[in-house]
């Protein structure tokens, strides 16, 4: 490739950006994607966590039991209670790069942050930030505005207690229609609790602790009814472990480090499936399969390491391979400690080893049962030419690209040839694809993993997702929905979700699974056009374009045209984020597709929803 002749390359093309300058024009180095907050794993929800993790690592450092949380739709306020910032280095610590008292190993020990960038990024990238510190009867106040200090006052006295309180409100101009999820935000806080026994998170108004840590959590994700034996809970000096095995499909895990939820794992988690099977093999003297031990498995792990090293500044995935600097290997620490610890507990407790091996002996048997139907399968995809049949995929994939671009890939699975049309027409090709199904799919309530394999639907829609041996081969980081705003539409969208909770829930748990929210209405005068997602939207705008203005229901997605559809699933798309909460799959499954109980009629009765202009029944909310 030459050169353009036409660019200079002089002292002028030398540029120095200040450090909010950086920030705010590469925040992704900061805070990994932007999102509007439809993603447990948007910008915002970073934000936030970087200033809860300074008062967490004043709680671990003995300073401060309560923090105080309030989140908004669109702002964040934090109170915690721990020493406070030294006042004369108030202004320094939220906007100057590499100022803090975590360098000071005598301050803060096995803290989460150490390259003191977390909250100058908050700063950068609010529209508004508002810092406090109280400390020994003194309090100053800075206030910044997209990082630049608008307003600093002098040190007064205070009767308040020490700490340190921010708000903050993150800049609308960076990220496009944001808001909250309190949903997610809550989750964000009980993995906190859980790390942290005796601490106390006053959140809106609720009180979020836990005094077990990883058990409370695993008692939270799991079902004594369809966990096979009690959850082992294990803990040692710096590390924490807790497992159990139930009935789903896949391999569920929490991992920690020094409190940070890395939800990407890294190698504390490596070490941690890897010790298991290791441990299992040796208690039962047998080689089992490393996927046979772990199947269905729900575990969580914590560890504390001093100086850990992430493989971003978001800290979701640890690359340390040893406890310390000059400490012992990180793998063989957690191998020794599950190897002793796990072997201790399975001879003391003879009926949970005898449940664990009947649970690896059942997934054994199910793999040979499946090996024969899985061969079969993959030839009949492999002739089905999916990428001519059923798929429209875009150039960048999941495992293919670039760290930055990995976050962008987007699947829609829709049905029938119109809707599959106009997206395929209006989407971005780069990163968008579309699967089509062909009619309703199969309702798989019950129904055993072989019929994935049996079913030419599920069997190239898994293909497609190359999630057959697990989701880290997810080649689309959201998978959306995308149906008719009608019963039928309602009725597949179910039938979709069911599919993958039943035979992928770690999919839907890991947050990849979405519902396309598209215009019920379009409303127009000969000056504006308006496109609306509910009954209350078109309400206001009729008020705003005036009684006469034309009114357009969307029944179906093949109803708008491609040239509309592209303004539908672009910047300013609109996702719902299918949020698993802490229920029984199984139970939860068997309420919504399984028979017809007296309790979901009355359920269904009770929340009929009919059109204000049309006797048709349009949906059911659930």
């Amino acid at each position: 490739m030459q050169d353009n002749p036409n660019i200079t390359y002089t002292e002028d093309s030398i540029k120095s950006l200040d450090w909010r300058e950086h920030i705010r024009l590469r925040p992704g180095m900061y805070i990994g994607k932007l999102g509007d907050g439809s993603a447990a794993d948007d910008g915002i929800y970073i934000l936030l966590k970087e200033i809860i993790d300074n008062s967490i690592d004043e709680f671990v450092m003995g300073n401060g039991r309560n923090i105080d949380i309030k989140v908004t739709d669109h702002k964040v306020s934090i109170r915690d209670f721990g020493r406070g910032i030294p006042l004369g280095k108030v202004i320094d610590c939220v906007s100057k790069i590499n100022t803090g008292g975590k360098y000071d190993s005598g301050a803060f020990t096995k803290s989460v942050g150490l390259n003191g960038v977390g909250t100058k990024a908050v700063n950068a990238l609010s529209s508004s930030f508002r810092v406090q510190s109280v400390r020994d009867g003194k309090t100053k106040i800075a206030e910044f505005e997209q990082g630049i200090l608008i307003n600093e006052s002098k040190e007064i006295a205070s009767d308040e207690k020490n700490g340190t309180s921010v708000q903050f409100h993150p800049d609308d101009s960076i990220f496009k229609n944001f808001h909250f999820n309190q949903e997610f935000v809550e989750a964000q806080l009980w993995n906190y609790a859980y790390l942290n026994s005796g601490l106390t998170l006053n959140y809106n108004g609720k009180k979020i602790f836990s005094k077990d840590g990883l058990l409370d959590l695993l008692r939270k994700k799991t079902d004594d009814e369809t966990n096979r034996y009690p959850i082992i809970h294990l803990k040692g000096q710096d590390i924490e472990i807790a497992f159990t095995h139930g009935e789903a499909y896949g391999e569920e895990y929490y991992s920690f480090v020094n409190g940070q939820f890395t939800t990407q794992g890294g190698t504390h988690l490596a070490a941690f499936r890897e010790a298991i099977v290791k441990t299992v093999r040796e208690f039962y003297k047998k080689d089992f399969e490393a996927s046979d031990i772990r199947a269905s498995i729900v575990g969580a792990v914590s560890l504390r390491v001093q100086e850990p090293v992430f493989e971003s500044q978001t800290k979701t995935k640890l690359g340390s391979q040893n406890m310390a600097p000059d400490g012992p290997s990180l793998k063989g620490f957690v191998l020794d400690f599950v190897k002793k610890a796990l072997d201790d507990y399975l001879h003391q407790s003879p009926a949970t080893a005898d449940a664990l091996l009947k649970r690896i002996m059942q997934s054994e048997r199910e793999r040979k049962d499946l090996a024969g139907i899985k061969k079969l399968a993959n030839e009949r995809a492999k002739k089905a030419n999916l990428h001519n049949k059923k798929l429209r995929d875009c150039r960048l994939h999941l495992n293919e690209t670039a760290n930055e671009k990995r976050f962008e890939t987007t699947l829609f699975i829709t049905e029938g040839d119109s809707a599959s049309g106009s997206i395929t027409k209006s989407r971005n090709v780069e990163t968008q694809a579309v699967f089509s199904l062909r009619g309703k799919p199969l309702n798989c309530y019950g129904l055993k993993k072989k019929i994935v394999y049996e079913n030419e639907e599920f069997n190239l829609l898994q293909h497609a997702l190359n999630i057959e041996e697990g989701i880290e081969g997810l080649r689309y980081n959201k998978i959306v929905i995308a149906t008719d705003a009608d019963v039928d539409g309602m009725h597949i969208r179910l039938l979709i979700m069911t599919f993958f909770l039943q035979f992928f829930p770690d999919l839907v748990k890991n947050g990849h699974l979405y519902i396309l929210e598209t215009p019920l209405f379009r409303v127009r005068n000969k000056q504006e056009t308006i496109y609306c997602y509910d009954e209350t939207e078109k309400q206001a705008t009729l008020g705003k374009l005036g009684s006469k203005a034309e009114i357009t229901r969307f029944k179906g997605l093949g109803e708008i045209s491609p040239e509309e559809f592209g303004r539908f699933i672009g910047a300013n798309i609109r996702l719902e984020p299918v949020i698993l909460k802490d229920a029984s799959i199984a139970k939860l499954l068997e309420y919504y597709m399984g028979k017809n109980t007296p309790d979901r009629q009355q359920f269904i009765i009770g929340n009929l929803r009919y059109e204000t202009d049309t006797p048709e029944l349009l949906a059911v909310e659930i």
